[in-house]
């Protein structure tokens, strides 16, 4: 299937912002809720791990995404959003206190990138692990299962499943495990590099719908409430995982004990009440998996 290429729309930063504002910025560029992650007292590493560097550092880089409500979401300071605490719980579990963390926007197609070349010390973007991207870098996690689905316009009754889309105009992003979804199920894919340039061709007609995980629609359609529905069930499952230098065994299993960590001192579940909460009823995190 021949993928054609959605000239770049300009993103509507004021509508962007308006979910941002539901959230109090931080000092020092972090921004956000600080739901529960507090920095831990300077702990001993082993020597030479990425672990003991970021910590003597005193700061971190992390990849997410900026155009994501829910999960992350640029505001007036620093972007907010579920993956953004998780990202301070794993700062926090170095000693680095969130206003001590450089975010860096890392769309879908320049996340290996970033990982492989040190851009960003690590990835927290709605980031699909599958056996492919084990090739190229490793995942802590899995801290969230989420699925492809469908927003459409609301006035639209006609695409109920993926069924629908055999064949019709659908907008995703480059890069993504739904984009390769769409053309797997006979969808002809227009894709853009973030996932706000797919609502003005959605708007217009230029696609039927756009594809994604269901929770980042979700955060599309509460954001411009009475405009898109999500429709269908789940077609997909995707687990995200936080993206680290491939073979860096310490430093995912640091950070998977800081997932397991989260998950038994509440921390976890403040920091999704926090954020994508709001929207979304909370489910149990899945068992992260130590391959």
């Amino acid at each position: 299937m021949k993928h054609k290429t959605l000239t770049l729309i300009g993103v509507a930063a004021a509508s962007m912002l308006m979910l941002a504002g539901c959230a109090s910025g931080g000092g020092g560029g972090a921004g956000g809720t600080d739901a529960g992650a507090s920095p831990t007292p300077a702990a001993s590493f082993p020597a030479g791990s990425t672990m003991e560097r970021l910590s003597k550092a005193g700061k971190i880089t992390i990849g997410t995404k900026f155009d994501q409500p829910l999960f992350g979401l640029k505001g007036p300071d620093a972007p907010v959003g579920f993956d953004i605490e998780i990202g301070k719980l794993i700062a926090a579990g170095l000693g680095i206190p969130a206003k001590n963390i450089e975010w860096k926007e890392a769309v879908s197609a320049n996340r290996e990138p970033f990982i492989a070349t040190g851009e960003v010390d690590a990835v927290v973007a709605t980031y699909t692990i599958n056996d492919a991207r084990k090739q190229v870098v490793s995942f802590a996690g899995p801290y969230y299962l989420a699925g492809q689905s469908i927003l459409v316009k609301a006035d639209n009754n006609k695409i109920k499943s993926q069924k629908d889309l055999v064949g019709q105009p659908v907008c995703s992003v480059t890069g993504s495990t739904p984009a390769a979804k769409l053309t797997e199920i006979g969808a002809n894919p227009l894709l853009t590099d973030t996932y706000t340039n797919c609502l003005e061709p959605l708007r217009s007609g230029a696609v039927v719908a756009v594809s994604t995980d269901n929770v980042i629609l979700a955060g599309l359609a509460a954001q411009n409430e009475g405009e898109f529905k999500v429709v269908g069930k789940p077609f997909t499952q995707e687990p995200y995982g936080i993206g680290l230098k491939h073979d860096d065994t310490q430093f995912r299993n640091f950070i998977n004990d800081v997932l397991e960590k989260s998950y038994k001192d509440g921390s976890y579940k403040k920091a999704w009440e926090a954020t994508a909460g709001k929207v979304l009823p909370y489910a149990p995190p899945p068992a992260v998996d130590r391959y």
